[in-house]
């Protein structure tokens, strides 16, 4: 029996299926152009958030191939481009005693005793105690045993065979010049970021993966730095002092060119002493080593203080005529008694009191000034507020609050009731040398044009006559071991005994001397100060700053002068025709 299909029934399915593929197609098309508009719409919205970023948002700079390279931590270097702080990849020597058991428990940490490890550890490294690395090893703790391990040293360490010693790679921080600038830079702790100094100050930009690219230069001169550190070393062994201090200042920028505190630190291998101090050596005024002298500790600077209050009473217009004179005779003031360590004779004008330096004199100078007048003087210096500069530690002064009584004036003006830093008084001697304008300090190297405006504190006229009254103290009075052939110095001495309970202690003293040079054109102030020096034979048994600490700045500024531009010239000098009548020669 034939089956039979309807004509119109065959051409109905062939339709159905020519109509399923062209729906089918159809749906494929859509959906390909669905799917190319989306990329569309993605590709569109790229590109406009690429023109936003890069025309208006302003964005991160993008780390190139060498940016990746870079080590982990930026670099410091001095004014110069010299090298100060660097980071680099090290190992170091870890126990880990979970290496030696799966999951971490369970087992002995070590294949040898740890009196075996220890003595294979020791002929490595011969500066290990043997008995803290046996008890770490023993103890069954992890922790390190050593940072800064060299690579031929690792491979002897892993020759040891002992899975319990790792070598972690970590980025140590290394200071090249040792503990050259120590209280500047600071140092690196364990967590990677700055302690103290500069470390600390620029810690952020340091770690920036964009900023650390570019080293960070100093306002230091590492030669100065160098000799600054090496005269004051000399000098404090000379006469026994327990501390020492000093500051190389630019007088027109502010830029510090060096800054040295002693003791020092090496901030390569920084120890718990060097941070801080048992109480009974803090009792006994002992600070650390890591303490900066220069900026953080507060003294009574003496007779440094005697030509800024002379430049007060010059610019107040108090002193008019440097020829009159002065009882020179012990006189009583509230209940105190205002005299000099020596007789001075009847009488004396100013610059003979500044030669001489007399306190009964200071005392008449300021009573005619007025306590007040003295203060604004000193407020305006600076002298009551943490000095300043970049560094986290800055000594706040020990300042009378409110009105000065009679007596606050006149021993503030010879430099006792007011308790400042070396770098409050260096900054201030700038201020009187350079012209008469205040700028703060600085640990950052300028560009030129760059210094800040600063403030006036004395007229122009008579910074040019301190000057001059500070290279007669140096020709003619107590700064004379000061006098560096050719470099035209001047300063003034400055013996203040220091403090304690009942009163003040005078066997112990704080020289100071404050300087510049050269006198005909200032550019540079220098300050050393000695804490507590002894009489010795070096300072032909005095303990004052005139035998110990003005001999250190007259070797000093013949080292330092040519590396900052400042040649001898011995037929050179600032005119001191109209002082030298009143002084004698």
């Amino acid at each position: 029996m034939s089956t039979y299909a309807a004509p119109h029934t065959f051409i109905t399915g062939q339709t159905r299926r020519v109509d399923h593929r062209r729906r089918a197609l159809l749906v494929a098309r859509l959906r390909l152009l669905l799917i190319a508009f989306v990329f569309v719409l993605v590709a569109a919205a790229a590109l406009v958030r690429i023109a936003w970023i890069g025309t208006i948002e302003p964005g991160p700079k993008e780390l190139s191939m060498a940016d990746a390279l870079l080590p982990p931590r930026g670099e410091i270097t001095d004014r110069n481009g010299v090298p100060l702080a660097r980071a680099f990849p090290a190992y170091a020597l870890w126990f880990n005693p979970a290496a030696m058991t799966e999951g971490g428990d369970g087992g002995p940490p070590l294949v040898k005793t740890p009196d075996e490890v220890a003595d294979e550890l020791i002929a490595i490294f011969p500066d290990l105690d043997r008995h803290e690395i046996t008890e770490k090893l023993r103890s069954g703790r992890p922790g390190y045993l050593r940072r800064r391990v060299l690579p031929e040293d690792a491979n002897r360490v892993i020759a040891i065979g002992e899975l319990a010693l790792e070598l972690p790679r970590e980025a140590d921080r290394h200071y090249p010049q040792g503990s050259l600038a120590a209280h500047i830079l600071g140092y690196v702790g364990a967590d990677g970021n700055g302690r103290v100094g500069m470390e600390a100050v620029l810690n952020e930009q340091l770690l920036d993966p964009v900023r650390r690219a570019e080293p960070v230069a100093l306002s230091i001169d590492m030669r100065v730095q160098g000799a600054l550190e090496d005269e004051l070393r000399s000098g404090m062994k000379a006469v026994n002092a327990v501390g020492a201090a000093g500051i190389v200042l630019d007088v027109d920028t502010g830029e510090v060119m060096a800054l040295a505190s002693l003791p020092e630190f090496d901030p390569n291998e920084v120890q718990s002493s060097d941070v801080r101090v048992t109480q009974e050596q803090y009792e006994r005024g002992i600070v650390a080593p890591a303490f900066n002298r220069v900026t953080n500790q507060v003294y009574e600077l003496g007779s440094t203080f005697k030509p800024l209050t002379v430049a007060a009473a010059i610019d107040s217009g108090s002193i008019t005529n440097l020829a009159r004179r002065y009882d020179a005779k012990p006189y009583k003031v509230q209940g105190h008694t205002v005299r000099d360590s020596h007789e001075m004779g009847a009488s004396l004008n100013a610059p003979e009191m500044l030669i001489h330096s007399s306190n009964v004199v200071t005392g008449h100078i300021v009573d005619e000034m007025g306590a007040a007048t003295l203060r604004k003087y000193m407020v305006d210096l600076g002298m009551n507020e943490r000095p300043y500069i970049e560094l986290p530690a800055r000594g706040f002064p020990l300042w009378a609050s409110g009105e000065w009584s009679r007596i606050r004036g006149i021993t503030v003006g010879y430099g006792h009731g007011v308790s400042v830093t070396p770098l409050h008084l260096a900054s201030a001697y700038a201020a009187m040398v350079n012209g008469g304008i205040w700028r703060p300090a600085t640990l950052q190297r300028l560009k030129p044009g760059g210094a800040p405006r600063g403030r006036r504190v004395f007229k122009a006229s008579t910074s040019a006559r301190m000057n001059q009254l500070l290279r007669m103290i140096a020709v003619y009075g107590t700064g004379r071991n000061a006098n560096a052939p050719g470099f035209r110095v001047g300063g003034k001495t400055g013996s203040a005994e220091k403090p304690g309970n009942g009163g003040y202690r005078q066997t112990t003293l704080v020289s100071t001397f404050a300087a510049a040079f050269p006198m005909d054109n200032p550019r540079f102030v220098v300050i050393a100060m000695l804490d507590e020096p002894k009489g010795t034979v070096a300072s032909s048994f005095q303990r004052t700053a005139a035998w110990n600490a003005a001999p250190i700045v007259g070797r000093l500024v013949p080292r330092i002068g040519p590396q900052l531009g400042v040649l001898p010239d011995a037929n050179r000098d600032i005119d001191l025709t109209d002082l030298r009548p009143l002084v004698g020669d």
